[in-house]
């Protein structure tokens, strides 16, 4: 590899990324990373008005981006997702799926409502979209894939993250699954698994010093994780620093997973 290789490792330039959950916190902070090292970025979300808002946070940067309201869970809402971004922008390189959603109740008390709501945003929503953007990974021959997991997979938690904790756990395995599968195709399906992220759907539980110290205690970095922490990661696992990596399940966490 020569030198200027090298130095363009990180370079996304020219690529399309599409982010799901892009008005989240985690979605928000990866799409304007990728767009700061040159990706179109595409964010999704079902609220087109927090859509807009972190559009025009992009913009602001410098960023090329295309927001575009999208449910999940919903197959029809997906295609049609990855048909607009193919038609505005030719197409797909980057996918990472930042839509999820948490319940948290103690098991006993759990309602199968609550834990289909979260099986179904958050596997077969990720399940869907990596479906239909691998369709067009594997028409151009590669891309990236970006799954968004969490310590839950594999770490229990005294404050009732049976569905939640389940459902990450799936998608590492559904990411090994489709790295292995899609290896063939220049596809590279790798995940983000973050400990607890200061977002504000997290706030509840971080602004109420008993839940926040259950947390703290287990991090070893003694704070939670800012949006910013999500960045490196993501920008890493989309660019060309990546490519011999596939299968892989990457904490951000603060030590959390390790200790």
């Amino acid at each position: 590899m020569q030198v200027e290789e090298i130095k363009n490792l990180f370079d996304l330039s020219g690529r399309v990324a599409v982010i799901t959950g892009g008005s989240g916190g985690l979605g928000r902070a990866a799409a304007a990373g990728l767009a700061t090292y040159g990706a179109s970025v595409v964010i999704t979300a079902r609220r087109v008005e927090a859509l807009e808002e972190a559009a025009a946070a992009i913009r602001h940067g410098g960023g090329e981006v295309l927001p575009v309201s999208c449910d999940v869970t919903d197959g029809k809402n997906v295609e049609a997702m990855v048909e607009r971004t193919l038609r505005e922008l030719g197409r797909i390189d980057i996918l990472l799926t930042a839509a999820g959603i948490a319940r948290r109740a103690p098991a006993e008390e759990l309602g199968m409502e609550d834990w289909d709501l979260v099986m179904d945003t958050n596997v077969k929503g990720t399940f869907l979209c990596c479906q239909e953007a691998g369709r067009v990974m594997i028409s151009q021959g590669g891309g990236k894939i970006i799954t968004v997991s969490s310590v839950r997979a594999i770490l229990g938690h005294p404050l009732g993250y049976a569905a939640y904790g389940t459902s990450k756990g799936a998608i590492n395995l559904l990411t090994r699954q489709l790295a292995v599968e899609w290896a063939k195709h220049k596809i590279n399906v790798n995940s983000i698994a973050p400990c607890i992220f200061r977002t504000p759907l997290t706030e509840p539980v971080l602004s109420d010093p008993e839940s926040a110290k259950v947390f703290l205690d287990r991090i070893p970095w003694g704070r939670a994780a800012e949006p910013e922490d999500f960045i490196g990661s993501a920008v890493f696992l989309a660019s060309a620093a990546s490519d011999f990596i596939t299968g892989q399940i990457l904490y951000v966490d603060g030590g959390n997973a390790a200790s």
